[in-house]
Protein backbone atom coordinates (compact mmCIF):
# COMPACT_ATOMS: atom_id res chain seq x y z
CA UNK A 1 0.00 0.00 0.00
CA UNK A 2 1.59 3.51 -1.05
CA UNK A 3 1.84 5.70 1.40
CA UNK A 4 1.49 9.36 0.04
CA UNK A 5 3.76 11.36 1.04
CA UNK A 6 2.93 15.27 1.59
CA UNK A 7 5.73 17.35 -0.64
CA UNK A 8 7.22 20.04 1.42
CA UNK A 9 5.61 23.17 0.48
CA UNK A 10 7.94 26.07 -1.04
CA UNK A 11 7.67 29.43 -0.21
CA UNK A 12 7.82 32.02 -2.92
CA UNK A 13 10.77 34.46 -2.42
CA UNK A 14 10.67 37.81 -3.83
CA UNK A 15 13.40 37.94 -6.86
CA UNK A 16 16.50 40.12 -6.55
CA UNK A 17 14.86 42.55 -9.22
CA UNK A 18 11.44 43.35 -7.57
CA UNK A 19 12.80 43.51 -4.04
CA UNK A 20 15.26 46.25 -5.45
CA UNK A 21 12.30 48.06 -7.24
CA UNK A 22 10.65 48.27 -3.93
CA UNK A 23 12.75 50.41 -2.66
CA UNK A 24 12.26 53.43 -5.27
CA UNK A 25 9.48 55.49 -3.78
CA UNK A 26 6.22 55.98 -6.64
CA UNK A 27 7.68 60.09 -6.64
CA UNK A 28 10.53 58.77 -8.80
CA UNK A 29 8.55 56.42 -10.87
CA UNK A 30 6.57 59.19 -11.99
CA UNK A 31 9.44 61.31 -12.05
CA UNK A 32 11.39 59.10 -14.30
CA UNK A 33 8.22 58.31 -16.81
CA UNK A 34 7.70 62.15 -17.51
CA UNK A 35 11.99 62.45 -18.16
CA UNK A 36 11.63 59.79 -20.27
CA UNK A 37 8.17 61.09 -22.21
CA UNK A 38 9.63 64.57 -22.36
CA UNK A 39 12.59 63.09 -24.18
CA UNK A 40 10.98 61.27 -26.44
CA UNK A 41 8.32 64.31 -27.44
CA UNK A 42 11.15 66.36 -27.72
CA UNK A 43 13.52 64.18 -30.02
CA UNK A 44 10.48 62.69 -32.28
CA UNK A 45 8.56 66.12 -32.33
CA UNK A 46 11.75 67.44 -33.27
CA UNK A 47 11.06 70.70 -30.98
CA UNK A 48 14.04 73.01 -30.85
CA UNK A 49 16.35 73.70 -28.40
CA UNK A 50 15.39 77.24 -27.79
CA UNK A 51 11.56 76.24 -26.79
CA UNK A 52 12.04 73.52 -25.54
CA UNK A 53 15.27 71.24 -24.70
CA UNK A 54 15.41 67.89 -23.70
CA UNK A 55 16.43 66.54 -20.47
CA UNK A 56 19.69 65.27 -21.87
CA UNK A 57 20.52 68.32 -23.01
CA UNK A 58 19.92 70.01 -19.70
CA UNK A 59 21.57 67.60 -18.35
CA UNK A 60 24.95 68.26 -20.08
CA UNK A 61 23.98 71.99 -19.47
CA UNK A 62 24.71 70.72 -15.45
CA UNK A 63 28.01 68.95 -17.03
CA UNK A 64 29.33 72.17 -19.03
CA UNK A 65 28.10 74.97 -16.73
CA UNK A 66 28.24 73.17 -13.32
CA UNK A 67 31.12 75.43 -12.14
CA UNK A 68 29.18 78.44 -12.43
CA UNK A 69 25.44 77.09 -11.78
CA UNK A 70 26.18 75.65 -8.08
CA UNK A 71 28.19 79.02 -6.54
CA UNK A 72 24.64 80.67 -7.55
CA UNK A 73 22.51 77.84 -6.15
CA UNK A 74 25.07 78.49 -2.77
CA UNK A 75 24.22 81.81 -2.69
CA UNK A 76 20.40 81.36 -3.37
CA UNK A 77 20.63 78.95 -0.81
CA UNK A 78 21.93 81.22 1.96
CA UNK A 79 19.42 83.83 1.02
CA UNK A 80 16.97 81.34 2.21
CA UNK A 81 18.12 79.76 4.97
CA UNK A 82 19.22 83.22 6.69
CA UNK A 83 16.21 84.67 5.63
CA UNK A 84 14.22 81.66 7.04
CA UNK A 85 15.63 81.53 10.24
CA UNK A 86 15.57 85.00 11.11
CA UNK A 87 11.23 84.79 10.21
CA UNK A 88 11.03 81.86 12.48
CA UNK A 89 13.22 83.89 14.98
CA UNK A 90 10.44 86.82 15.13
CA UNK A 91 7.14 85.28 13.42
CA UNK A 92 6.77 82.40 16.42
CA UNK A 93 7.80 85.17 19.39
CA UNK A 94 5.35 87.80 17.69
CA UNK A 95 2.47 84.67 17.66
CA UNK A 96 2.87 84.40 21.16
CA UNK A 97 2.81 87.77 22.13
CA UNK A 98 -0.62 87.61 20.01
CA UNK A 99 -2.13 84.56 21.97
CA UNK A 100 -1.43 86.31 25.37
CA UNK A 101 -1.52 89.78 24.78
CA UNK A 102 -5.23 91.57 23.51
CA UNK A 103 -3.96 94.80 22.75
CA UNK A 104 -1.14 93.06 20.49
CA UNK A 105 -3.45 91.12 19.14
CA UNK A 106 -5.89 94.33 18.22
CA UNK A 107 -3.28 96.71 17.09
CA UNK A 108 -0.79 94.29 15.65
CA UNK A 109 -2.30 91.35 13.59
CA UNK A 110 -4.83 93.24 11.55
CA UNK A 111 -1.67 95.15 10.25
CA UNK A 112 0.02 91.70 9.77
CA UNK A 113 -3.09 90.59 7.16
CA UNK A 114 -3.10 93.48 5.55
CA UNK A 115 0.39 93.28 4.68
CA UNK A 116 -0.13 90.62 2.58
CA UNK A 117 -2.26 92.51 0.30
CA UNK A 118 0.62 94.44 -1.19
CA UNK A 119 2.44 92.07 -4.15
CA UNK A 120 6.27 91.24 -3.01
CA UNK A 121 7.25 92.66 -6.44
CA UNK A 122 6.06 96.19 -5.73
CA UNK A 123 7.81 96.37 -2.40
CA UNK A 124 11.44 94.97 -3.63
CA UNK A 125 12.18 98.11 -5.51
CA UNK A 126 11.43 100.28 -2.50
CA UNK A 127 13.70 97.66 -0.24
CA UNK A 128 16.60 97.59 -3.13
CA UNK A 129 16.56 101.71 -2.67
CA UNK A 130 16.65 101.83 1.16
CA UNK A 131 19.07 98.80 1.59
CA UNK A 132 21.05 98.68 -1.85
CA UNK A 133 21.37 95.79 -3.81
CA UNK A 134 23.29 93.76 -1.59
CA UNK A 135 22.17 90.54 0.81
CA UNK A 136 20.06 93.00 3.24
CA UNK A 137 17.21 93.48 0.82
CA UNK A 138 16.95 89.49 -0.46
CA UNK A 139 16.81 88.61 3.20
CA UNK A 140 14.26 91.52 4.12
CA UNK A 141 12.11 89.84 0.92
CA UNK A 142 12.51 86.46 2.38
CA UNK A 143 11.19 87.20 5.98
CA UNK A 144 8.60 89.46 5.06
CA UNK A 145 7.58 86.59 2.47
CA UNK A 146 7.91 83.79 5.12
CA UNK A 147 6.66 85.24 8.15
CA UNK A 148 2.69 85.52 7.78
CA UNK A 149 2.46 82.28 7.42
CA UNK A 150 3.89 81.07 10.26
CA UNK A 151 2.75 83.73 12.81
CA UNK A 152 -0.97 82.59 11.52
CA UNK A 153 -0.36 78.71 11.90
CA UNK A 154 1.25 79.23 15.21
CA UNK A 155 -1.66 81.81 16.75
CA UNK A 156 -4.34 78.74 14.91
CA UNK A 157 -2.25 76.35 17.03
CA UNK A 158 -1.68 78.10 20.45
CA UNK A 159 -5.14 78.85 21.06
CA UNK A 160 -6.90 75.73 19.49
CA UNK A 161 -5.44 74.23 23.58
CA UNK A 162 -8.63 73.35 24.94
CA UNK A 163 -9.69 75.44 27.70
CA UNK A 164 -10.65 72.84 30.10
CA UNK A 165 -7.16 71.33 30.02
CA UNK A 166 -6.07 74.61 30.74
CA UNK A 167 -8.63 75.58 33.76
CA UNK A 168 -7.62 72.00 35.18
CA UNK A 169 -3.44 72.66 34.88
CA UNK A 170 -4.13 75.81 36.74
CA UNK A 171 -6.21 74.63 39.17
CA UNK A 172 -3.31 72.35 40.30
CA UNK A 173 -1.42 75.09 40.51
CA UNK A 174 0.57 75.01 37.02
CA UNK A 175 2.32 78.73 36.38
CA UNK A 176 1.54 80.46 32.67
CA UNK A 177 5.13 79.56 31.58
CA UNK A 178 4.25 75.83 32.23
CA UNK A 179 0.92 75.74 30.69
CA UNK A 180 2.71 76.84 27.47
CA UNK A 181 5.65 74.77 27.62
CA UNK A 182 3.59 71.07 28.44
CA UNK A 183 -0.05 72.21 27.04
CA UNK A 184 -0.16 74.57 24.77
CA UNK A 185 2.88 74.34 22.62
CA UNK A 186 2.94 70.48 22.23
CA UNK A 187 -1.05 70.80 20.93
CA UNK A 188 0.61 73.92 18.83
CA UNK A 189 3.15 71.76 17.03
CA UNK A 190 1.19 70.23 13.85
CA UNK A 191 -0.06 74.00 13.36
CA UNK A 192 3.52 75.44 13.29
CA UNK A 193 5.02 72.78 11.20
CA UNK A 194 2.23 73.21 9.15
CA UNK A 195 2.84 77.40 8.75
CA UNK A 196 7.18 76.35 8.80
CA UNK A 197 6.44 73.95 5.81
CA UNK A 198 4.56 76.39 3.69
CA UNK A 199 6.77 79.10 4.54
CA UNK A 200 9.33 76.69 2.77
CA UNK A 201 8.31 77.03 -0.27
CA UNK A 202 7.75 80.70 0.33
CA UNK A 203 11.59 81.43 1.38
CA UNK A 204 12.59 80.54 -2.17
CA UNK A 205 9.78 82.37 -3.95
CA UNK A 206 10.81 85.42 -1.93
CA UNK A 207 14.81 85.09 -2.75
CA UNK A 208 13.87 84.29 -6.76
CA UNK A 209 11.72 87.72 -6.32
CA UNK A 210 14.64 89.61 -4.98
CA UNK A 211 17.16 88.47 -7.35
CA UNK A 212 14.65 88.93 -10.34
CA UNK A 213 14.41 92.82 -9.00
CA UNK A 214 18.13 93.27 -8.12
CA UNK A 215 21.03 91.24 -7.95
CA UNK A 216 24.41 90.26 -9.20
CA UNK A 217 24.54 86.72 -8.22
CA UNK A 218 21.96 83.37 -7.73
CA UNK A 219 19.57 81.68 -9.60
CA UNK A 220 17.27 84.36 -10.07
CA UNK A 221 20.12 86.24 -11.81
CA UNK A 222 21.05 83.18 -14.12
CA UNK A 223 17.65 83.25 -15.77
CA UNK A 224 17.31 86.55 -16.17
CA UNK A 225 21.43 86.87 -18.04
CA UNK A 226 20.14 83.36 -20.00
CA UNK A 227 16.98 84.64 -20.80
CA UNK A 228 18.47 87.93 -22.26
CA UNK A 229 20.58 86.20 -24.31
CA UNK A 230 18.23 83.40 -25.26
CA UNK A 231 19.80 80.43 -23.39
CA UNK A 232 16.37 78.35 -22.50
CA UNK A 233 18.47 75.36 -21.61
CA UNK A 234 20.55 77.02 -18.91
CA UNK A 235 16.98 78.78 -17.72
CA UNK A 236 15.84 74.95 -17.00
CA UNK A 237 19.03 74.11 -15.19
CA UNK A 238 18.44 76.77 -13.10
CA UNK A 239 14.82 75.90 -12.47
CA UNK A 240 15.48 72.28 -11.63
CA UNK A 241 18.16 73.96 -8.91
CA UNK A 242 15.75 75.71 -7.35
CA UNK A 243 12.96 72.86 -7.03
CA UNK A 244 15.67 70.66 -5.93
CA UNK A 245 16.47 73.18 -2.75
CA UNK A 246 12.90 73.95 -2.09
CA UNK A 247 11.79 69.69 -2.03
CA UNK A 248 15.43 69.38 -0.12
CA UNK A 249 14.38 71.80 2.07
CA UNK A 250 10.61 70.83 2.59
CA UNK A 251 12.29 67.25 3.53
CA UNK A 252 14.63 68.27 6.04
CA UNK A 253 11.81 70.18 7.39
CA UNK A 254 9.60 66.74 7.52
CA UNK A 255 12.78 65.24 9.62
CA UNK A 256 12.53 67.71 12.08
CA UNK A 257 9.35 67.66 12.31
CA UNK A 258 9.62 63.88 13.24
CA UNK A 259 12.33 64.56 15.83
CA UNK A 260 10.13 67.69 17.50
CA UNK A 261 6.93 64.95 17.61
CA UNK A 262 7.73 61.43 18.32
CA UNK A 263 4.18 60.68 19.70
CA UNK A 264 2.70 61.24 16.22
CA UNK A 265 5.25 58.40 15.05
CA UNK A 266 4.06 56.33 17.39
CA UNK A 267 0.82 56.85 16.64
CA UNK A 268 0.75 56.19 13.39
Amino acid sequence: MAIAVDQPTTIARPRPVRKALGWVSPSAWSLLIILVLWELSVRIGNVPAYMLPAPSVIGQEFIDYGHRLLPNAGVTLFEVLLGFTLSVLISIPLAVLIVYSKVIERTIYPLIVSSQTVPMVAVAPLLLTWFGYGMAPKIVIVILQTFFPIVVNTVMGLNSASREMIYLAKSMGASNWQVFWKFRLPQALPSIFAGLKLATAMSVIGAIVAEFVGANAGLGYVILVAGASFNITRQFAAIILIVVIGIAFFAALEQIERIAMPWRRIAR
